[in-house]
Order: C-alpha cells, then structure tokens, then sequence
C-alpha cells in the first residue's frame, strides 16, 4: 500500500521505518524544522532508519521517499498518517486540501476530533480515522535510530463516516497494528490518553523539573494518591461529556489504558496503569513548557471545556488546571486553543450522528 507518513519526529519516523519493514511504499512528510534537524538531514540523504524493537527484532528500513512537499506526498497516497502535534492540524489540513483525491484515507494517530477541522475546510470523499494512541511508543535516539520503547495491543479508532468502517477496516488490516472501531470519532477523540495523563502530569511535575534541571520521569514520580485525585476529578469531567454527546460505553481512564496497553490482564486498572508507568514508560518531560502543556491543554483541556460549555456540563477541574497552566506559562491558552467555535458546531454534529 502507498503511504504517506506526516511528521518526522519520534512516531513518524519509527512507525515509517515499521510500515515499510512490512513492505508498505512509505513516503515521510515533513512539515517544520523545529525539532530533529540533525537527524532530518541525514535521514533525507540515506532514507534508512534503524530500529532498535524487542518485540519484532532489530531491523533496518530503507524508506521509499523523504520529502517537504505537500505536491510530492500526498495525490498518491492511498492512506495518509498524520504523526504531528494537533496544534498543527488546521495547518497541515489547509494545506492538504490542494491535493487531496475522492477515496483517500486520512488517520490521525492521534485526533483530538481533527475530523471537524477536514469537514470544515474539505468538500472531496474523504474518509477520516481518528486512533486514540499510537500502535508504539517510540524515541529517536539519535541519527536515523529509533527505539520501540512499548507496543500497544489495542488502538480503539473512530471512523468518519460511520458507513466507511468497511472500506476503512481493509486499510487498516493492511497496517499491521491492532485496532477495533469505537462507536464514533469523538469516543476515540476523547479518550486520547494525553488529555488526563500529560496534562495533569506535567502541571504537577514543574517544581521537580526546575529543581532537577531536567533530570525527571513524570510517569514514575508524579503519580502519588492525592494527584490521583486529581486525575479521577478531570476524567470524571471527561466522562459526563462524552456521555452527553451519545458515548454509551461509559470508560475510565484507566480502563482504556488497561485496553491498549495488555491482553487479558486480570489486575485492576489501576494497577495496570502503574505498570506501565514504572515498567514501559517514556522518559520526562525535561523542561517545564513541554508539549504536554503546550499542546495537550490547548488542544485537549480547552476542548473539553468548550465541549462542556457548549452541552451544559460543568467542567471545573478542567478550568481550573487550563488557568493554572495559563498562569504558570503564561500563555493564554484558550486564545490559541481548540474550541467548539473554531471546530463548526456544524461539522461537530455530522461527526456525533455519524
């Protein structure tokens, strides 16, 4: 299959290097220099990317094309995998839309309901995946290396539309990685882990990054009972307005993390969720306006907090860690945010009814 994966960091490269292990033609997009540009450089002259994977096996993946061109990657694209921050969604959207083709793909790993921002400026047949994680968690660890830090046994998807789950179903069979359908696009947009998780974590976590320069893993030390509160506050939040907007399967947080991350594991959630954290999880953040702020609260908190306002569903957990988030960056983060408004109210509801 002809795919093109948009964003060169951590999960573009490494889930490009794994798609085209599998055989798949990958093209790679990449759309800022912000980040990665030592590595970029070299990886644009070779197209090889090494990979370091306990659960395939170490491989070597020689990647079909490497390009800045929206024009080069995208009309051949059976399937497009969108591996940038959300807050570049809008962006990377408008400047799809130029070349997009009836019958495409469009998966965002992961969405934060991005399908609205394709509804609002796109009028092709296009079908939308929105994913709730990535299949891996994944580093680059230096030059066109990447490590596979944990591998995902389930990635729940919402698919729009709902009448496309068929056509979308032979796609992602083709991919390799584990998946089921969730009833629509905003229950897996709204279980995007890094909404509860990253959010939270990191806002807690500022003292100890300051105070160690850095040296910090979030996973592994923020977590303490009473910041659990915190996280049972904010999700429960997160629950009421996803049953609002018709999400009959009422999950927690942990429990969708005791989905993706374990097969038949027979532990509370909760435990679950502390092994991964102890045992498999990510290093950091190591600075304190990390993109677990910087774009998990516009993106994530702010959208919850609309989605709140807009269903009459208080929120005040999320209002309250959206201020002092605010405060302690000092970045008005509902100015920049993602909001019911700037999604459409319109595209929001051809997205709820399917």
């Amino acid at each position: 299959m002809k795919i093109t994966v948009i964003g060169a960091g951590n999960a573009g490269t490494t889930v490009a290097a794994q798609l085209s292990y599998f055989g798949h033609e990958v093209t790679v997009l990449r759309t800022s220099n912000h980040l990665h540009n030592e590595h970029y450089a070299l990886f644009k002259q070779t197209r090889i990317i090494k990979v370091i994977d306990e659960y395939l096996g170490d491989y070597t993946a020689q990647i079909h094309h490497v390009t800045e061109s929206f024009e080069e990657a995208i009309p051949t694209a059976e399937l497009i995998i969108v591996y940038v921050q959300t807050s570049y969604h809008e962006a990377v959207i408008k400047n799809m839309i130029p070349y997009l083709k009836d019958g495409q793909a469009i998966l965002f790993e992961p969405g934060y309901l991005s399908t609205a921002f394709l509804l609002k400026y796109c009028n092709k047949d296009i079908i939308s995946i929105e994913a709730e994680s990535s299949p891996i968690d994944c580093r680059i660890i230096e030059p066109c290396l990447c490590k596979v830090l944990f591998k995902n046994v389930m990635n729940p998807m919402g698919v729009y539309p709902s009448n496309k789950k068929t056509v979308a179903a032979e796609i992602l069979d083709k991919l390799g990685f584990p998946y089921r359908f969730t009833d629509n696009v905003v229950e897996a947009a709204l279980h995007n882990p890094n909404l509860i998780v990253h959010t939270i974590g990191a806002l807690f976590s500022i003292p100890r990054i300051e105070y160690t320069n850095g040296r910090y893993w979030m996973y592994k030390e923020v977590f303490t009972p009473h910041v659990w509160n915190v996280c049972e506050s904010l999700d429960a939040e997160k629950m009421a307005v996803m049953s609002k907007v018709g999400v009959v399967k009422r999950q927690s947080y942990v429990e969708a993390c005791q989905e993706r991350n374990f097969v038949n594991d027979e532990r509370s959630p909760l435990d679950s969720f502390f092994d991964y954290a102890m045992n498999s999880s990510p290093e950091g953040p190591s600075i304190p306006d990390s993109r677990y702020l910087t774009e998990d609260v516009p993106q994530g908190l702010v959208l919850l907090e609309s989605l709140g306002i807009y269903l009459n569903v208080p929120t005040p957990t999320c209002s309250s860690l959206i201020d002092l988030a605010s405060v302690a960056l000092k970045i008005d983060f509902r100015a920049c945010g993602r909001t019911v408004d700037k999604l459409g109210i319109e595209n929001l509801s051809k997205i709820q009814n399917g």
